[in-house]
């Protein structure tokens, strides 16, 4: 086996028994300081957990990755910007999590970690070229990346729904950055450093995570987005489209999602963020799949999109390409024959939320 193949094995296995470990001590911090989820009815039974379920899991992962760093890492200006900025980013999740704060206090603190990567680390996206058309970002270089950041960060927190879900996006993620890593040869890297300490740390939540969850990664679920972005920035930082491309393409579930809920509640002229039964997974479960069953089937068509990605980087563009259109047409086939955007049928509507009610019965 390649060495740093087994470099990369000593990062993952190393921070996943961690935070396998920690997991069960998080549980019970967060019993203790109140934080716990407790389903509430003002939301429009949105909630598919009936029980109380404490949080914390984001802050396993965090004490997870911090010790991946700390024994194979190596210190930086921008590794200690990361630091800096990942606490804050805990520190507003915990916070929330004990006692919910307003959405545009949490919008501040993720602000704060943007602008903390942005200016004191230096990692902005400066430039793209596409089509033969380089586009200098100039001066909007920063207030596009802090965008860009706090985008991630709230589009991962956004679909933590059901047990697993999250999580599981985010590790097939890690895992294909990492191949694309492997494969070219940057094993030592700091973003590949990044990658498989939150690779491990993400599984060893998974183990606690996934259905029936003993634990939520909460509002700390920010961090896994978070740290998403700033590995999108290292990893791919350069002039060409390719470099935004591809990793929007292996989150493509995620954006997807949030880009559906915003129009789908500006055409109710409701609040963005205003929660609601509409999401991707809503709606599988509204057609008689069960949570296991439609966090896999999720699993899947990301997996499908990561699949293409990694033809695309790696091998053959084309047919990468070739399965992106599928895909996408795919999804467009589910737009127009499910309530995602628009209820265009009411009692379609109403049937998935009395489907929703009858499964959290049975989950009670």
């Amino acid at each position: 086996m390649r060495k740093d193949v087994i470099d990369a094995l000593k990062i993952v296995i190393t921070t996943f028994v961690f935070s396998a470990i920690l997991m069960p001590f998080m549980i019970k911090i967060a019993k203790h300081v109140g934080a716990i989820d407790k389903p509430r009815s003002d939301e429009g039974n949105r909630h598919i957990h009936k029980r109380e379920v404490p949080f914390f899991g984001g802050v396993g992962i965090f004490l997870s990755f911090l010790l991946g760093y700390m024994l194979f890492g190596s210190p930086s200006i921008k590794m200690n910007s990361i630091l800096i900025a990942s606490f804050i980013v805990i520190l507003t999740g915990i916070t929330d999590d004990i006692s919910p704060i307003k959405s545009w206090q949490k919008l501040i603190g993720h602000l704060i970690a943007a602008s903390v990567i942005t200016f004191y680390g230096d990692i902005t996206l400066n430039n793209i070229t596409a089509f033969g058309i380089n586009l200098d970002f100039g001066i909007f270089a920063y207030p596009l990346t802090i965008i860009f950041i706090v985008a991630c960060a709230n589009i991962i927190n956004l679909i933590d729904g059901l047990d697993g879900l999250s999580g599981g996006i985010c590790t097939i993620f890690f895992i294909t950055i990492g191949i694309i890593g492997l494969y070219q040869g940057r094993a030592g890297s700091l973003v590949m450093i990044l990658t498989f300490a939150m690779l491990g740390s993400t599984l060893g939540f998974l183990l606690f995570n996934f259905h029936p969850a003993k634990i939520f990664a909460g509002d700390c679920s920010t961090f896994l987005g978070f740290i998403i972005a700033v590995i999108s920035l290292l990893e791919f930082k350069g002039p060409a489209l390719i470099s935004l491309f591809v990793p929007l393409t292996i989150l493509a579930i995620p954006i997807l999602d949030t880009l559906f809920a915003i129009i789908r509640r500006t055409l109710k002229k409701e609040p963005i963020f205003k929660a609601d039964k509409g999401h991707l997974h809503h709606q599988l479960l509204g057609m008689n799949f069960s949570q296991v069953h439609t966090v896999l089937i999720i699993y899947l068509i990301d997996i499908l999109f990561s699949s293409a990605t990694l033809l695309f980087m790696l091998k053959d563009q084309r047919l990468g390409i070739i399965i992106y259109i599928i895909l996408f047409i795919l999804i467009l086939w589910f737009v127009f024959h499910t309530s995602i955007i628009s209820d265009k049928n009411p009692e379609r509507m109403k049937l998935l939320g009395n489907k929703l009610k009858i499964k959290t019965k049975k989950n009670k």
